[in-house]
């Protein structure tokens, strides 16, 4: 009886040992020398910057490489991750539109505005958006609109439009037919 009950319980102490444990990610290395923990490139990537690239490439856009840059800071100012680059679609095709050297696909101050950069653009229309139209409690294209782009009646469907396209945009269908 000693010997079987000895078996079983090496035998339960050698699965221990095989069966291999969850490995939790993490991002930042909290101890020096810890050999044990993954690197970011091991960590699943944001399919919504896939998605968005994607989308951003069928329209040859100038922001495609931006991508990461909307989702990181619509994550930081806690707005929807569609909502600048719909509203790029709708001033400016997606930037292709845009007075000279000015970096504002966003119709900002109607056309007239010079931002440095596009992450520039991204970082201050993103901001501006938590700030001075989310925390007022204008939340939504419906209730921006009016503001952001009076008189017009039609801006607020059309962003919407374009939120609704990323949000349904299928990688694969692209890519499919990039290798056609």
């Amino acid at each position: 009886m000693k010997k079987v009950l000895f078996i079983l319980i090496f035998a339960a102490l050698m699965a221990a040992l095989i069966v291999p444990k969850p490995v939790q990610a993490q991002e930042k290395l909290t101890m020096a020398g810890s050999s044990g923990v993954l690197k970011s490139a091991d960590i699943q990537p944001d399919m919504r910057v896939q998605k968005l690239e994607a989308f951003l490439a069928k329209y040859n856009s100038p922001l495609t490489a931006y991508a990461q840059d909307f989702i990181t800071l619509a994550d930081q100012y806690q707005i929807d991750w569609k909502l600048v680059p719909a509203i790029t679609g709708v001033e400016s095709t997606f930037g292709k539109q845009i007075p000279y050297n000015s970096y504002n696909a966003y119709g900002w101050a109607n056309g007239n505005y010079a931002f440095k950069s596009w992450e520039d653009s991204i970082t201050i229309v993103t901001k501006t958006l938590r700030e001075k139209y989310f925390n007022r409690g204008l939340d939504n294209p419906c209730k921006i609109g009016p503001v952001y782009a009076p008189p017009s009646q039609t801006w607020a469907g059309k962003v919407n439009f374009f939120m609704e396209k990323i949000e349904e945009f299928d990688t694969r269908a692209f890519s499919l037919a990039l290798t056609i």
